[in-house]
């Protein structure tokens, strides 16, 4: 039971909120250029929902399916609803969470997720997508089967639902603690009616994060007439299940009746889940929560005033950045307390502990942006990495709820640690950090141990070896520039000459990067189109795509090829280049411009190495075709995952005409602005501001270039100098 895709320009049409502070300070309305239905269609896995930036809790519907394109919960294409839980994923290739699902009820309900087409089935009822109401901050929609309007807003660790019921001597609400997304299995549930008006409880599930577990407690603006737990139809008498377990809240209500339901989560227990909603919604002010969240989004999407005639873009960019502040979300408490990565409850920590890195992903720009326009959340992401680190004896990988899931490739946390550590950050220890990036950079784990003894990792003895290696040299680099820092001079030659180790697998007769056995052979037969999903020697790419991926040591590459001329000629080849990925291919390959494909991740530096050879205006081109081609503010506007904000970021930045190419350090490559005017929030409460003159469709090659003023003659901009203030002058035109 699918709806047709509606016309979106009616979606656009939403209320928007303009904010105050303290009655005074009006803050200018961004949030109207927010469309969060974009990446809700085609792969791009976003969440839909109410949330504040960077919390904990993302309150939204889930639907039936459990497939690859609902891995957030939620699909375009899609009627159904079970229930609005109040932790999701927002653009990851592996589903999960999905936890405390909360379902308005009237009438007799079967206690399952339920088969679209058959009401006996579940709990799930269909949704019209004209009554469904979007922003951030806040979600609404009617529930046909149950004639329940259903209206939702957050603050950072508490859900706020408003139902309003038809009379019925039947109402209910059904706490759902069976039900997560996609890989997430209940492991152990546990409802308390605390009183008429509070119940409590938790749920613990495996799945990508294989030892979740989540508190909280929900109060309720109306006594319950009677509480019972089922599992999942057999009422039960202790509220425990070894795996699924169901409470039900039932009511008499009015035609018309308004029932209000707060849901605070805890990461540690469920008395900190109350300490929480204490300190953060001790009301029952719907409408002021609703203008507070919209009130956050402000001032967050407000640290970049972005300035174009075509409103399109301005949407779309909004939209990113809105994107790229779903996560990390903090997992800890109001009063700091958190659960570490051993499993122990960590009291009163000094910092914000935060979790869902999609390090692999974010390193290569979700971080960077960070970086310079929330400097002051810097610290805290640093603190609980290197919190990580003391805990699981290595930096993240892929770090979910407290859980390392050893997702995806290479060492994708010390990137961002030296990152914080080179652009001067130091609000952390710094030789914790250097030693955290050190050891873990010298594992034996994951074919690292391969890489010690053969220089590289062979594919006869590890899968993906070609894509872990080249990450790892990455990792290597970012450690060597750290050492340099530190006056580290015997590391910082030993890891920069590892850093060297994607070398190995250049085979100069073709010009591509090859898997080698460990006789030292390249594979045979070979086919540079070809991908083969987990069961070769590259990452969700091909060789095509991965020749390039040496951002740390592009000099480097080029000496490969053996001239300049001969890079380039095979960097122009791969903008063209056509050939099938055969059927095994992973889907994450998209967004395709002959073989560059800006719908993962390992491209996205590529276009940008063309000013390293003095070709800019190449970038220039590429950049525009990619803005304008890749993205859009339609629910299918991205190419590929939306990849925790690394999708969106790429788009902020390139948008603001740079993109940090190098790993770590901060040297941001000048590509082609299509922002008019962008006034950027930097550190220290000072600004920097991007002014591009003559800027249009046509003209997009940068002309001449002034930094406060004065002439600058650079092909890159340094973080220190973004960080400092100041203006940025392009002139552009259409010539190059």
């Amino acid at each position: 039971m699918k709806l047709k895709q509606l016309s979106y320009a009616a979606l656009l049409c939403l209320p928007v909120f303009i904010s105050c502070r303290n009655n005074a300070d009006t803050l200018q309305n961004f949030t109207q250029y927010v469309n969060p239905y974009i990446g809700t269609g085609g792969h791009g896995h976003v969440f839909l929902g109410a949330n504040v930036p960077f919390g904990l809790v993302q309150l939204g519907p889930s639907n039936i399916p459990q497939t690859w394109d609902w891995c957030s919960g939620y699909h375009i294409s899609d009627s159904t609803i079970i229930g609005f839980s109040h932790m999701h994923l927002s653009g990851t290739g592996i589903g999960d969470l999905g936890d405390i699902n909360l379902m308005p009820a009237v009438g007799e309900t079967a206690l399952s997720r339920g088969v679209a087409g058959d009401y006996s089935t579940g709990i799930y009822s269909l949704f019209r997508r004209a009554t469904e109401k979007v922003r951030p901050g806040y979600y609404a929609v009617h529930l046909d089967r149950y004639n329940v309007d259903v209206e939702l807003t957050a603050t950072k660790r508490t859900g706020f639902h408003k139902y309003t019921f038809p009379a019925s001597s039947g109402a209910k609400i059904i706490f759902d603690l069976e039900n997560g997304q996609c890989w997430d299995k209940p492991v152990e549930g546990y409802l308390v009616q605390e009183n008429d008006t509070v119940v409590s409880g938790y749920r613990y599930s495996t799945g990508w994060a294989r030892n979740q577990r989540i508190f909280f407690t929900a109060v309720f603006s109306k006594p319950v007439k009677r509480f019972v737990t089922m599992s999942p139809q057999k009422e039960t008498t202790d509220g425990k299940t070894a795996e699924k377990l169901y409470g039900l809240a039932f009511f008499d209500t009015k035609e018309r009746e308004e029932i209000y339901v707060k849901v605070a989560l805890s990461p540690v227990s469920i008395e900190n889940a109350k300490l929480n909603m204490q300190a953060e919604l001790p009301g029952w002010d719907f409408e002021q929560t609703v203008r507070k969240a919209d009130e956050a989004w402000n001032e967050e999407l407000g640290k970049i005033v972005f300035s174009t005639g075509d409103e399109r873009v301005k949407r779309t960019f909004y939209t990113a950045l809105y994107h790229t502040m779903i996560a990390p979300s903090e997992f800890c408490d109001v009063n700091n307390d958190y659960r570490g990565a051993d499993g122990k409850t960590y009291t009163d920590a000094g910092f914000k502990n935060y979790t869902t890195f999609s390090l692999w992903d974010t390193y290569r720009a979700a971080h960077p942006l960070m970086s310079i326009i929330h400097p002051e959340k810097i610290n805290d992401i640093i603190h609980t990495m290197l919190a990580i680190y003391r805990q699981q004896g290595k930096l993240p990988v892929w770090h979910l709820m407290g859980c390392e899931t050893d997702c995806m490739v290479g060492n994708p946390g010390i990137p961002v640690v030296a990152d914080a550590l080179l652009k001067g950050f130091s609000g952390f220890d710094r030789e914790l950090a250097y030693e955290a990036m050190r050891k873990s950079a010298l594992l034996n784990e994951r074919g690292m141990g391969y890489r010690k003894q053969y220089g590289y990792i062979p594919y006869d003895l590890e899968e993906e070896g070609l894509s872990k290696c080249m990450e790892y040299a990455i990792a290597d680099w970012c450690v060597a520039q750290a050492a340099q820092a530190l006056g580290k001079t015997t590391d910082y030659q030993a890891f920069l000459a590892e850093s060297k180790s994607y070398a190995y697998y250049f085979d100069r007769a073709t010009g591509f990067m090859r898997g080698r056995s460990s006789a030292g052979t390249f594979r045979q037969p070979f086919n540079p189109f070809e991908s083969v999903h987990r069961d070769n020697d590259y990452t969700e790419g091909n060789a095509w795509q991965y020749t390039w991926l040496v951002p740390h040591d592009v000099q480097g590459l080029v000496e490969l090829f053996g001239s300049k001329e001969r890079f380039i000629e095979k960097l122009d080849s791969l903008f063209i280049a056509e050939g099938s990925l055969g059927k095994h291919a992973s889907p994450d390959i998209s967004g395709l411009i002959g073989q560059y494909a800006h719908g993962n991740e390992p491209s996205h530096h590529i276009i940008y190495l063309y000013p390293y050879v003095g070709q800019a205006w190449k970038t220039a081109d590429k950049v525009r075709e990619v803005l304008s081609t890749m993205y859009s503010d339609t629910p299918d506007g991205l190419s590929g995952n939306e990849d925790v904000g690394q999708m969106s970021a790429w788009y902020i930045l390139s948008a603001l005409g740079f993109y940090q190419v190098e790993p770590a350090g901060g040297k941001y490559i000048f590509g082609s602005p299509v922002a008019d005017k962008a006034v950027i929030k930097v550190k220290d409460g000072k600004t920097f501001t991007i002014v591009a003159v003559n800027n249009s469709a046509e003209n997009k090659y940068i002309q001449n270039i002034t930094l406060n003023g004065q002439s600058y003659n650079k092909y890159y901009i340094d973080y220190k100098d973004i960080a400092a203030g100041g203006t940025l002058e392009f002139v552009m035109g259409s010539r190059y």
